[in-house]
């Protein structure tokens, strides 16, 4: 019997990841990703961060031929595509869906000074009602910047798109997106369930820049002869998810239930949470955009906190005050000392301002360090516990939302390696911790399993997702993760 494959891609800034599913075993039959060093990111100007759509193309095609000699596969065999993409971005086409200019992308802020005029000019309570976000940084503040800055090439935009949906063009010819990427770019309305009218309005956008809009789980288009013959594809092969970075990496944890959370903690740390009502922060001080199982009829909101300085303090202490040993050892270490470090707590704010903090940059900061006491082995658990912790003060906020914390997934990678920085997680937050082995575009494909209805629903599209290890929080020294937790935040406090 031949093999039935789900095609996944994910689209970051650094690099094009393609996999390949067995749709039948849910296991992956291989995977790849170029280049295989960081792709180029382009900054004409400070603060500045372009790439060219073509590159994203390009690589999605190395990758892709890469992964089918591997696992010896036909295009006959892929029977769904899924797409995974940085979000955020900007690509402007024209009426030959041709990119007008380099794509602007999520980490470039020339376009700040119109989100936030637009915020103050529409109103606070407007924006946030409405859009559950200050227009901020996002796709819609970066179009008003090519508006006023480079006019000639706005008058010849057709369609503006997120990277996905570029991608999901190269492949089918149409130009579509879902409600779940217009959210992230704030062109979502969630109080009238419809394009966010008042905004376009606001910046002089034409309403027929907005692409038709597709459910994130559907056959939203097919492969076109054209793609097909440059990839080596099979024409008419359904394109059946997309989603963004954040919501996709949920996806492929299974995180889709009000009060489940996804979290990464590599060089910055990510904590993104569902909602189940309609709800945003009053002090923007977590993103809230449509999860990918969101709906009219059923609301699944993402809450994304970002926290700059986790991952990276983590690898600082290892250069600074362990670098004889690895991180295994170091790791253990920190262990030998009580939890709450003996009164040494370290915020770990050290990689710019912190949205969780209204923006602010308070800088890493080491507090109680006692000469005659503390030792490396302090300042290593309590760089560890000032990272967890600075989890946990996002999640309250989530919680202050109405967000009812209970289940925490990860991939065991990064910062979930560490068995102390896990345990103080589940201690602090009270939550069960499960770690997976999965990727984005894993997720991607399986997402496109669900689209193409292969799977009747997620729980069977993730019945076979390895899961590696599960912490449960230890009830008996719970007390004292929260008194180190609550000295944490009165030394933050005084910080602030």
């Amino acid at each position: 019997m031949a093999n039935r494959y789900l095609l996944g891609f994910d689209v970051g800034s650094s690099s094009v990841k393609a996999s390949l599913v067995n749709a039948d075993t849910g296991k992956c039959a291989a995977t790849a990703f170029f280049p295989e060093k960081e792709a180029p990111i382009m900054a004409v100007k400070a603060g500045w961060a372009e790439q060219d759509p073509q590159m994203w193309w390009d690589n999605a095609k190395l990758s892709l031929k890469k992964i089918m000699a591997e696992a010896g596969a036909t295009a006959d065999e892929i029977k769904a595509i899924g797409i995974s993409y940085q979000m955020h971005g900007l690509v402007c086409v024209d009426k030959n869906l041709k990119a007008l200019r380099p794509s602007i992308i999520w980490c470039d802020s020339r376009a700040v000074p119109y989100g936030e005029k637009a915020f103050k000019d529409l109103g606070a309570d407007q924006c946030l009602s409405h859009l559950l976000n200050s227009p901020g940084n996002f796709t819609a503040a970066k179009l008003a910047w090519v508006k006023e800055n480079e006019p000639e090439i706005y008058e010849k935009i057709y369609k503006i798109m997120l990277p996905g949906d570029y991608i999901a063009m190269r492949l089918s010819g149409t130009a579509n997106t879902t409600v779940s990427g217009l959210s992230e770019g704030m062109f979502w309305d969630f109080k009238n369930n419809q394009v966010a009218d008042f905004l376009m309005k606001y910046y002089g956008f034409d309403a027929s820049l907005i692409s038709d809009i597709v459910p994130t789980f559907s056959v939203q288009s097919e492969v076109c002869a054209e793609a097909a013959a440059e990839l080596g594809l099979k024409a008419g092969t359904p394109i059946t998810y997309r989603g963004g970075d954040q919501p996709n990496n949920a996806l492929s944890l299974n995180v889709l239930n009000p009060g489940e959370i996804a979290a990464t903690a590599g060089t910055s740390g990510v904590v993104y949470g569902v909602l189940g009502d309609v709800n945003y922060d009053k002090k923007s001080r977590v993103n809230t955009f449509a999860h990918v199982n969101h709906s009219a009829e059923q609301t699944r909101l993402g809450v994304l906190l970002c926290i700059n300085g986790t991952g990276i303090l983590n690898a600082w202490t290892h250069r600074n005050i362990t670098p004889d040993v690895g991180y295994a050892e170091m790791n253990d270490l920190a262990a030998t000392v009580p939890i709450g470090s003996e009164g040494v707590t370290i915020v770990p704010f050290g990689n710019g301002a912190e949205r969780v903090l209204e923006n602010k940059e308070i800088g890493c900061s080491i507090n109680g360090l006692n000469f005659n006491k503390h030792n490396k082995a302090h300042l290593v658990r309590a760089a560890q516990e000032g990272i967890v912790f600075s989890f946990c003060y996002g999640m309250e906020i989530m919680q202050q939302m109405g967000m009812n914390i209970c289940n925490i997934h990860a991939g065991k990678a990064n910062m979930f390696l560490s068995p102390l920085f896990r345990d103080t997680l589940a201690g602090v937050s009270g939550a069960t911790i499960e770690l997976y082995d999965t990727d984005g575009s894993v997720g991607a494909a399986k997402g496109a399993g669900i689209g193409a209805g292969i799977y009747k629903d997620n729980n069977e599209a993730f019945a076979t997702l390895d899961k590696l290890q599960v912490i449960e929080p230890d009830e008996v020294r719970r007390a004292e993760y929260l008194a180190a937790y609550t000295q944490w935040k009165e030394t933050l406090n005084k910080n602030m």
